[in-house]
């Protein structure tokens, strides 16, 4: 599977969670999906060259997530949605990334209208995206 990682090592953001970040977005877009397997820890690791538990980590975070699934003695794969989160804690992490997009709008002067707009643009270019073939 090519996700076409770009790790940044002097990002403030850790690696790991770029790792993690990365992988949400391609779920996301759908150009990974459902059953689809993850290269191996070692593998992503050389790629990418850096520490296997780096890649470990995000995997496992993921796995916890519910975003991923580990089968014993063949990888770890991308699962089937499901709600792991309650509804409270959704909207919590909605909540704050929104209050995220918020502030930066603000600071940047962008008007809300623009801000809804760019919104809604990207969420329908989302929904749009077509699966990944086999």
């Amino acid at each position: 599977m090519p996700l076409g990682f770009t790790i940044s090592p002097a990002s403030d953001v850790p690696i790991f969670r770029q790792i993690m970040h990365q992988i949400q977005r391609a779920v996301a877009a759908r150009s990974v999906r459902v059953g689809e397997q993850l290269p191996a820890v070692r593998t992503l690791a050389e790629a990418l060259v850096i520490n296997p538990n780096t890649v470990a980590r995000a995997y496992q975070e993921l796995i916890r997530e519910g975003l991923l699934e580990s089968r014993s003695g063949r990888g770890v794969f991308v699962a089937e949605r499901r709600q792991v989160f309650s509804e409270a804690e959704q909207e919590r992490r909605l909540r704050h990334l929104a209050e995220q997009l918020c502030h930066e709008a603000a600071l940047l002067g962008t008007p809300w209208g623009e801000v809804s707009a760019l919104l809604e643009k990207t969420w329908k270019q989302l929904q749009r995206t077509p699966a990944a073939t086999a």
